[in-house]
């Protein structure tokens, strides 16, 4: 006699039609695509918000989404859950060279007052504290312009992260030890193994959520700078196409775009040169 209670539980796994739905409004409202191979991985991501609504199974959530208006208090939290949250210090630090050995040099030259720098689908802020330490210490030491950050992503729940600074202690492992030393501060109890930016830093940057998908971006005054680097993988053509279009009406002419090394623009015919490794300059 076979003993049940040894015998794996099966998963619950979204049904085709389920899917189908979450699909269709995941990529409407992030443009991130969601081919049917994902099914495994979105059943995965959503279980946790089961517990959370108090659902027992995928397909009663599901129904409560769309046949009972739960998107209506839902839709944040489910967006959160599906976006990919991928982030490091010194991210393709060749970014970062180009930064401090070629831009930083010209615009101090032309006696910038100020810089203000974009970090879209900042995720939990490796990217613009990494942009705040290398532009605070050339401000620092060698004169150069004020700065200001925006930094924005749709998942909520990495703002809340990144605006606290509070990292485990090895993901600053990548930062040079003179800039770990002057920006990253150490917990005081031995056991905590975490670390905090300054908060001079922190105070640096402004943290806001902002949908690449709007038809507008309302971020203010020209960028001199738009960090989206690994964003765009996640759209198709036309979708990557539109975002840049939109991303460009903030760029001022002159200004820096750069993107993620696997991110290409090539066909696009958009007004902007190539002068580094997916770093483009606005026309």
């Amino acid at each position: 006699m076979n003993d049940l209670a040894s015998q794996p539980i099966a998963e619950d796994v979204l049904s085709a039609r389920d899917f189908a739905r979450l699909s269709a409004f995941v990529t409407d409202m992030s443009g991130i695509k969601m081919p049917s191979n994902k099914t495994t991985m979105l059943s995965g991501r959503l279980r946790r918000r089961l517990r959370a609504t108090g659902h027992a199974t995928l397909g009663d959530y599901c129904a409560w989404l769309f046949d009972d208006d739960g998107l209506a208090v839902e839709a944040e939290h489910l967006l959160n859950a599906v976006t990919t949250n991928k982030t490091d210090f010194f991210r393709e630090p060749g970014h970062f060279d180009f930064l401090t050995r070629t831009l930083l040099p010209v615009l101090a030259a032309e006696r910038r007052p100020r810089l203000r720098l974009w970090s879209a689908g900042c995720s939990t802020g490796a990217e613009p504290y990494t942009l705040a330490m290398l532009l605070d210490a050339y401000m620092q030491d060698r004169g150069g312009p004020a700065f200001d950050i925006l930094a924005t992503d749709i998942d909520t729940e990495v703002l809340g992260i990144a605006r606290r600074g509070i990292f485990p202690r090895a993901a600053v492992d990548p930062v040079p030890p003179a800039l770990r030393q002057r920006y990253v501060l150490q917990a005081t109890a031995p056991d905590r193994e975490e670390v905090r930016i300054v908060p001079a830093l922190r105070q640096a940057i402004s943290f806001g959520r902002l949908n690449l998908m709007d038809d507008h971006y309302p971020v203010g005054v020209p960028m001199d700078m738009i960090f989206c680097r690994n964003v765009l993988i996640y759209f198709d053509r036309p979708t990557q196409e539109r975002v840049v279009r939109r991303l460009l009406d903030t760029l001022q002419p002159g200004g820096h775009l750069f993107l993620g090394h696997s991110e290409s623009l090539a066909d696009l015919g958009l007004p902007l040169e190539l002068v580094g490794n997916t770093i483009f300059r606005k026309r």
